[in-house]
């Protein structure tokens, strides 16, 4: 990544991230992000089968239309869309329709992780990853391989190992600032990743305590993630090792929701991670 200029700096955007408002349609979900005040939305086009999920299919042309009509009107973009999982049975071809979905609507990146049951897949894990570059390529689409820390692959190391095996020049890493926490990374491990691989960061806060079950971290990501600056999470030192990226705010949970609303609670999400964020500055461009 070349330096910035000072009247080139980075203007972050900031996207809210379907799991989010996670029993939200992809329509609702562009009008919430464009009333709490955000730029972008990341929208789930492949669905997990989650508890409460509503994600878009990309073969439900109904909603895909009230998705674009709502995106029109907003004027908010697509950051990214997700998720795209390694099983053990995974074919990247049928990951195709909603690259080709996310291309329509202008998104730049798509997420992947992975979920396979064997240690000793490190071939599979790499090809399944290439070839979905390969395919994302056409799109014009970044895949950006995740790790959270009850999944396969769970360490900012064993992700930076896949990506560089792969060797696309569409690849990355997601940094959740969630995993970081739970993963327990060294931030100068950071340090030790090409600029080039990061293109956008999840952004959540916790508490100083990590579950020592994977129930319990399966729990806290998916339900009960805190808005930026309430929790331990060390933000500051982790941006500065970081070339300036755009947030997806990706914070599950379900009592704010309930105490709050949806749309209350998206905006409180924003509203944090701008006083969080807008006084950080990158110190690696």
């Amino acid at each position: 990544m070349s330096n910035l200029t000072e009247s080139q700096e980075h203007v972050p955007q900031y996207s809210l991230a379907h799991l989010t408002l996670i029993e939200c349609s992809a329509p609702e979900l562009v009008y919430i992000a464009a009333r709490a005040g955000y730029d972008a939305v990341s929208p789930r086009f492949i669905p997990m089968n989650v508890k409460g999920e509503y994600a878009c299919y990309p073969a439900d042309k109904k909603l895909v239309q009230a998705t674009k009509t709502a995106l029109a009107s907003t004027g908010l973009s697509v950051l990214d869309v997700e998720l795209a999982r390694i099983t053990d049975d995974c074919d990247p071809r049928n990951f195709e329709a909603a690259l080709e979905l996310g291309g329509e609507l202008g998104a730049k990146r798509i997420i992947m992780s992975a979920w396979t049951t064997t240690r000793d897949d490190r071939n599979f894990l790499v090809d399944c990853y290439s070839e979905t570059c390969q395919i994302a390529a056409k799109y014009n689409i970044t895949v950006d391989l995740e790790f959270p820390t009850f999944s396969r692959i769970r360490t900012l190391d064993e992700a930076l190992d896949i990506v560089r095996a792969a060797d696309q020049p569409n690849g990355g890493i997601l940094v959740d600032t969630l995993y970081v926490h739970l993963s327990r990374v060294d931030l100068a491990e950071l340090l030790h990743v090409p600029a080039e691989l990061f293109h956008f960061l999840h952004i959540s806060d916790a508490l100083p305590g990590i579950a020592d079950t994977r129930e319990g971290m399966i729990q806290l990501a998916r339900d009960a993630r805190l808005y930026p600056g309430e929790g331990c999470i060390d933000f500051q030192r982790m941006i500065e090792r970081m070339p300036p990226l755009d947030y997806s705010i990706e914070l599950p949970n379900q009592s704010r929701v309930t105490e709050l609303g949806l749309e209350e609670h998206a905006r409180r999400c924003l509203k944090h991670a701008k006083q969080t964020f807008g006084h950080v500055k990158s110190q690696r461009q």
